[in-house]
């Protein structure tokens, strides 16, 4: 049998992105950036404050324009996309149906099969204001999966969530990718909760410093620079404190005595 039928099949890439450039107000934001997502991956995008991620995700989402570069899709690619923030008016009247159904009418049993996906199968009729932080990332999730997405796109997905939240939400979306068969881009900063849920990293910082299977990110120097003696410390317990003792198929913790 000849080398090339003993290999492997390529995952269909489901988005690429190919030598992004851009600056804004004289200030560059992104050089040579290029990236693609495979159908069923997990792929996430790290590294320090205003080092260019969310911008990047923008981008390749058509939200924003590069100086120079381009981004591909698959034909009939559905994206659901779950931003970094939302903002709600506190006097407006605005339950999480309603929330729901802003952007396209849903029938209620979507609605309370996505809730129940995400893990909030009773807040259908809360209002929106009075949902905490975790409730809150978990609506945006649950909306951006009423898409019945061949991609996530999650823009800091745990921001405002407390830490035991953060380990909930992450497992969650390792669980839904693969139930779904979806594939997740995502960008975050927290080390510790990304590297034990994803495929694949990209360390960002105006330019790909380097990227691959977390544990070989991180012993990568150019990652090695790019974080705070602190923040390695406690990724470094956290991936030995969790490190063999996490049920792939549930996500939960093993004991072995």
């Amino acid at each position: 049998m000849s080398a090339e039928k003993q290999q492997a099949p390529r995952e269909e890439v489901l988005i690429r992105a190919e030598d992004i450039h851009l600056s804004l107000a004289g200030r560059e934001i992104l050089t040579g950036v290029s990236l693609e997502v495979s159908r069923g991956e997990i792929l996430t995008v790290i590294g320090p404050n205003g080092g260019g991620k969310t911008t990047l995700l923008r981008i390749m989402l058509g939200l924003l324009k590069p100086d120079s570069g381009r981004v591909s899709q698959t034909r009939g690619i559905k994206i659901g996309y779950m931003p970094q923030k939302m903002h709600f008016d506190p006097i407006l009247p605005l339950s999480v149906r309603r929330f729901l159904t802003l952007s396209a009418p849903r029938p209620g049993e979507a609605l309370v099969r996505a809730l129940a996906e995400v893990g909030a199968p009773n807040l259908l009729d809360a209002p929106v204001q009075t949902l905490s932080g975790g409730e809150l990332q978990r609506i945006l999730l649950a909306r951006a999966l009423l898409r019945e997405p061949d991609l996530l796109a999650l823009d800091e997905p745990a921001q405002g969530v407390d830490v035991h939240g953060q380990e909930e939400l992450f497992d969650l979306i390792s669980r839904l990718s693969h139930e779904l068969g979806c594939a997740v881009l995502m960008v975050s900063h927290d080390l510790h909760l990304v590297m034990a849920a994803t495929d694949r990293v990209i360390c960002l910082n105006r330019h790909v410093c380097c990227t691959g299977h977390p544990g070989a990110v991180q012993a990568d120097p150019a990652f090695l620079k790019l974080f705070t003696p602190r923040t390695l410390t406690n990724l470094a317990l956290y991936t030995h404190q969790h490190n063999g003792h996490r049920d792939p198929a549930t996500g939960k913790e093993c004991n072995h005595g």
